[in-house]
């Protein structure tokens, strides 16, 4: 089966890079088409410590370009998706004889507040800790602190509503395709794909594009059939999520005596998320878990600052991804380089390739960018730059209004509680309200899964997010899988393979 277009692109990968390009291509004029093996973000774009950030410790590399790109995007990307982005506080706190001299961090956090153009999220300021309340949950010994701003961002609704914007400006979008063969035929690509119900279809393209992530080496060795590729260095990355640590709204960036940096920041209300680790990893990408060692690890580091220990049995959720970053020879995982590399293959004549190497979750709509300016030199440029000034779907509201938001929310659907509303604003923006429709009460909004999930909102990830499992929306769409019971999961799964079959049958 083929779906009879000669694409100017084909885009192999659903992450936030893939995601990033097609939407941006898409917007330009491109007819894009775009495959996804399993689910959107499911590999390493929904593992990251889900920050918005300069990069802090890349200073200490020398990565300027990379950290000076990263501050920029910060207030960009936050001004095109206030719903899943908004800026965030962090806490560093430091003692004498500590890992980095307090002149140092003073000197890196000048060069974080004034290399980026800054306009929107406030200075660097330094804390008294026996006054501030950031020092409560702290042990005594930790009196000064620096305080600063980044980002935090809802990681795979980031790349799914990258995906559903490049969908509507045209994009063929194909999730849970995987790619079994790409070959030069002639002036383009024939690309074979196969779904998830077994069906094999052949698509053409002008150019392709391999932004497979921790797979963009198995694509060219596998798919491409190229022999003795190794482009990109793997680098595990886990996470835990515990009980709620402190009540405050701020983060912490803590410095562990190894040289290595981690995250303490609230997460969904009721937790703290606690991250990450860095370690080469050498198995399969699909097989990733977080391994004891590392638990033990984010646990004996944090309690180093927190005067309450974190302790394994206090975790309630943790995650493992994937980083491909590329391999520039650095001796340690964590000195790896978090910039990206875009290399064109292809002889004159030949229908172009463009391999997308590391990356990272802030600086992706500027790789975009750079991906078409290369595009164009390969098969003729379109439309100009677009992404820095528009709105990702849900986010067509002021920078700073996710609150009056919310009030609006309530105000048109009264019988919703506080918490779920500001839930749903910060997962769909204005697009809450087109979800809940003509809501007059809760029984309107169906079944109710546990949490604050209901039909209303499932059907809505199913037929316009390309949600098909439990996982997808309870982790992934959404983060309601720390809030509903086992029993519960089970029942949205056979609900799901009901919905989903009826929909797959038409």
């Amino acid at each position: 089966m083929s779906d009879g277009t000669m694409h100017d692109l084909f885009v192999i990968g659903g992450g936030i890079n893939g995601c990033g390009i097609a939407r941006d291509a898409a917007g330009r004029g491109y007819s894009v088409a775009l495959a996804e093996m399993n689910d959107f973000a499911s590999g390493t774009s929904s593992a990251s410590t889900k920050l918005i950030h300069g990069g802090l410790r890349y200073l200490e590399h020398y990565e300027f370009r990379l950290v000076r790109e990263a501050l920029m995007e910060r207030e960009i990307l936050w001004t095109m998706a206030p719903h899943i982005i908004w800026p965030m506080r962090f806490v560093l706190p430091f003692q004498k004889g500590g890992v980095r001299p307090a002149w140092l961090v003073r000197l890196g956090l000048f060069l974080y507040d004034h290399l980026g153009g800054r306009k929107l999220l406030p200075a660097t300021r330094t804390l008294d800790l026996k006054r501030d309340p950031a020092g409560r949950p702290l042990k005594p010994i930790f009196r000064k602190a620096f305080e600063y701003s980044d980002g935090w961002v809802d990681d795979a609704r980031l790349v799914v509503l990258n995906a559903r914007d490049a969908a509507e400006r045209g994009a063929f979008i194909l999730n849970r395709a995987q790619v079994l063969s790409a070959r030069r035929e002639g002036k383009g690509w024939r690309i074979e794909t196969r779904d998830a119900q077994g069906r094999v279809s052949t698509h053409q393209a002008r150019m392709l594009v391999n932004a497979a992530g921790p797979w963009v080496d198995q694509v060219l060795a596998g798919v491409l059939a190229r022999n003795d590729v190794r482009n990109v260095r793997l680098v595990q990355g886990s996470h835990i999520v515990v009980r709620r640590k402190f009540a405050d709204p701020r983060a912490y960036f803590f410095q562990n005596p190894d040289g290595r940096i981690m995250f303490a920041i609230p997460y969904e209300d009721d937790f703290t998320l606690i991250g990450t680790t860095d370690r080469d990893f050498t198995g399969d990408p699909r097989k990733i878990a977080i391994t004891g060692e590392e638990v033990d690890y984010l646990c004996r580091a944090a309690s180093e600052y927190f005067a309450d220990p974190v302790r394994p049995e206090d975790i309630v959720w943790s995650y493992s991804g994937v980083r491909p970053l590329f391999d520039d020879g650095a001796s340690k995982a964590q000195e790896a380089t978090r910039d990206y590399v875009l290399k064109l293959d292809g002889s004159e004549g030949e229908p172009p390739l463009l391999n997308v190497f590391g990356g990272k979750l802030t600086t992706y709509r500027r790789l975009a960018e750079h991906a078409l300016e290369k595009i164009g030199e390969a098969i003729g440029a379109k439309g100009p730059a677009w992404t820095a000034g528009a709105r990702l779907p849900g986010g067509d509201f002021p920078v700073e209004g996710a609150g009056g938001e919310v009030k609006a929310l309530r105000g048109r659907f009264p019988f919703l509680s506080q918490r779920h509303a500001e839930r749903l604003v910060r997962c769909y923006g204005s697009d809450a309200a087109k979800m809940l429709h003509a809501a007059r009460d809760a029984s309107d909004l169906g079944r109710h899964f546990g949490g604050t999930l209901y039909e209303a909102e499932v059907l809505w990830l199913v037929e316009r997010e390309w949600a098909v499992t439990a996982q997808d929306i309870l982790w992934r769409r959404t983060k309601q899988g720390l809030f509903l019971s086992q029993d519960e999961v089970a029942a949205l799964e056979s609900y799901l393979e009901g919905v989903v079959g009826r929909l797959q049958a038409v």
